[in-house]
């Protein structure tokens, strides 16, 4: 047992509840994981927490999509969640959700006591409001022309052509994402908190809890002056309704890291715990978030600010991470490396992706790149060739030629010795999150035991009878450094571990244990303790990835994927030419055109292909009357699956040049294209 043991409370981010866990979502579990078993390893009191973000907007819109409730679906991700965290021995010591009567009470005190201390403001607002949802919408809910430089489709707080940020009310030609109902502006009184009340405060806690490259982003909020914080929305919508407040509810980003405390109050009552020991002002215990590098502005700036204004402790570190590359690229579900948990485990051991992430990861806020092949090389390198080898080289001369007992000293006690001072540089470097420093420092070791092993030459000593003393001795040193070997490793091969603690007839690879090396001590048979990673396994879980990504037909929009709050990743798709190559264009001639009624954008055309004729709705009113377009041509994608609409079946989609809006142009007669021709 470490002397002094510590206390200490541990979070991740917590997981959206309206989707599957996918790897970039692990980067964050597997490094906190790791540094909480490191931490129980070393003797202390290390509790690890975390919950499903039960709230908001987008949960709201799934569910209705579903035909179920909110309860329903919550319920019903929370299964799949903690189904893919224990398949990757993610062991978190509570997992809960933030839609739990122990988040409502503490959202409510928090809120209570800020507002009592005059930290909250009410003022009037204009929205974005959907006549036909009759709700007022999120800005991403919210999609139109950008105002600065008249990209369509863009989001209402943002433009990803020009980078402009706006609000959704200056959109052009604005339509909600839920419904495609033209947006109305709607007046509604919000509930505001004052950061900047906090703010001497805030720049002394964040020089010396936030990570160095956290805090120059940080201080570009700073000196652009700390804005009051938005943290009501209004009903409908799925979440906490606000105390002496009808009909105005939490926004989700309130109560989400809320649910840190409700996780570890639940936690609490079922242990008989006390839970003011860890969150109370004057607490002596540790508190550290980990978190992705895109959600550090909550978790480093309002958090804090609100557990100081309610009177709760704070966060000793808050340690961000970067995002997860594949083979070099955002993760492509086109390309197979949108690779999600569950198909991962389908194909590969969990323990191969925790060692891989730990040879890579720092203490920064850098992205890693997960390189398939390389994962493979290493993996296959380092844990076949290295690390089991050692004790399958050594193994069967103890079973068979001394009935599986070791030797009664150690023929070189210095190298021995040599590995075990090494401890507390891996554990430094363990503390301070630098795995892949770790990872070298235990593949040095590993080495200088096979260099022993190559040199010492059991398998040629086993031919000599008169030898046996030396097979015995080397076999007896190369089984006790292959311990010292996975008692470092134990954090990241937690089943390995396991495995490795039965053939070696101990209880566990307690940190300070291998102080005294196993001497006349009797072993169990050994089995393979894992296999190499195969090609084959890999081309497999890539392909069982891949999914076709279909072009998008002219039809009144969906809500959008919603990122969650709390574990956000970002991720683009791109195609292939063979994916390019299977769209069939072909000129059409517009032989009608009409409007849609209750459409603003939308017109009605019936395209002739020269011997056949679709109908597809276009989104191209802005530009043309219905009378302006008969007669012209168009390009169309022939072979799009027909679509159905409120307003009636589409039966392909036309294209158009133009920078949007009333800038639209297709093909005039005389350009020299004849209906039915296919483009190559």
């Amino acid at each position: 047992m470490t002397q002094n043991p510590r206390k200490i409370l541990v979070t991740s981010a917590l997981p959206y509840a309206n989707g599957p866990i996918h790897l970039g979502h692990l980067v964050e579990y597997i490094q906190t994981d790791i540094w909480v078993r490191f931490q129980k390893q070393r003797g202390h009191q290390c509790t690890y927490v975390c919950a499903d973000d039960a709230h908001g907007t987008p949960i709201m819109l799934k569910a209705d999509q579903l035909g179920i409730s909110p309860e329903e679906l919550i319920a019903q991700v929370s299964t799949e969640h903690q189904r893919d965290f224990a398949g990757f021995m993610v062991g978190f010591d509570n997992y809960y959700s933030t839609h739990s009567p122990e988040n409502r009470d503490f959202a409510a005190l928090i809120y209570q006591r800020l507002n009592d201390a005059g930290h909250i403001a009410r003022r009037t607002i204009t929205q974005a409001y959907d006549p036909e949802k009759q709700m007022f919408l999120p800005d991403r809910f919210v999609k139109g022309e950008c105002p600065k430089c008249g990209a369509a489709d863009q989001y209402g707080d943002s433009c990803e052509a020009c980078g402009a940020t706006y609000s959704p009310v200056e959109l052009k030609n604005a339509y909600s994402a839920i419904s495609g109902a033209k947006p109305v502006e709607k007046d509604s009184e919000h509930f505001f908190f004052k950061l900047g009340d906090f703010e001497q405060f805030l720049r002394t806690w964040v020089d010396k809890h936030v990570q160095e490259q956290m805090i120059h982003k940080l201080n570009e909020w700073f000196e652009s002056g700390l804005q009051q914080w938005d943290i009501s929305r209004d009903a409908p919508y799925w979440g906490f309704e606000i105390p002496d407040a009808p009909g105005k509810y939490f926004y989700v980003w309130l109560d989400a890291p809320i649910g840190y405390m409700a996780s570890f109050k639940n936690w609490c009552e079922k242990n008989n715990v006390d839970f003011d020991d860890y969150w109370g002002a004057s607490s002596d215990a540790e508190l550290y978030h980990f978190i992705g590098k895109d959600i550090a502005y909550f978790h480093t700036l309002f958090w804090p600010a609100m557990l100081e204004g309610a009177g709760f402790r704070k966060p000793n570190g808050v340690f961000c991470h970067g995002f997860l590359t594949v083979n070099g690229q955002k993760m492509s579900k086109s390309r197979g490396t949108f690779i999600m948990a569950e198909s991962y485990l389908k194909h590969l051991r969990p323990e191969y992706l925790r060692y891989y992430f730990a040879a890579k990861l720092g203490s920064g806020i850098d992205d890693i790149d997960l390189s398939l092949d390389d994962f493979r090389m290493r993996v296959n390198a380092d844990l076949v060739n290295k690390v089991v080898n050692i004790a399958s080289r050594c193994a069967g001369f103890i079973a068979k030629k001394f009935d599986g007992q070791l030797g009664a000293s150690l023929v070189q006690p210095e190298l021995y010795n040599d590995a075990v001072k090494m401890g507390e540089t891996i554990a430094q470097a363990y503390e301070q999150r630098e795995y892949a420093r770790a990872m070298r420092e235990i593949m040095h070791i590993a080495d200088k035991a096979n260099q022993y092993i190559d040199a010492a030459e059991p398998w040629v000593l086993a031919k000599q009878p008169e030898r046996a003393q030396e097979v015995q001795d080397s076999c007896t040193l190369g089984i006790n450094l292959f311990r010292v070997i996975l008692s470092y490793l134990a954090p990241i091969l937690p089943q390995v571990a396991d495995e490795a603690a039965t053939f070696l007839n101990i209880d566990g690879f307690a940190w300070d244990d291998i102080q005294t090396p196993l001497l006349n001590h009797r072993i169990n048979k050994f089995k393979p303790l894992m296999q190499r990673v195969e090609p084959d396994a890999i081309d497999k879980m890539v392909e069982d990835s891949k999914q076709s990504i279909p072009a998008p037909a002219p039809a009144t929009p969906a809500a959008p994927a919603a990122q969650s709050p709390l574990a956000a990743e970002p991720v683009a798709d791109t195609i292939e030419f063979p994916d390019f190559a299977k769209v069939d264009l072909r000129i059409a001639r517009i032989a009608r055109a009409e409007h849609v009624e209750g459409a603003d954008k939308l017109l009605r055309l019936t395209l002739d292909l020269g011997g056949e004729t679709r109908n597809v709705f276009a989104g191209i009113k802005s530009a043309y009357a219905p009378e302006q377009l008969e007669g012209k041509l168009t390009v169309m994608v022939a072979n799009l699956a027909p679509r159905k609409m409120k307003f009636g079946v589409s039966e392909g989609m036309v294209l158009a040049a133009g920078p949007g809006g009333q800038d639209l142009w297709i093909l005039e007669p005389h350009e020299g294209a004849q209906p039915g021709m296919r483009i190559k």
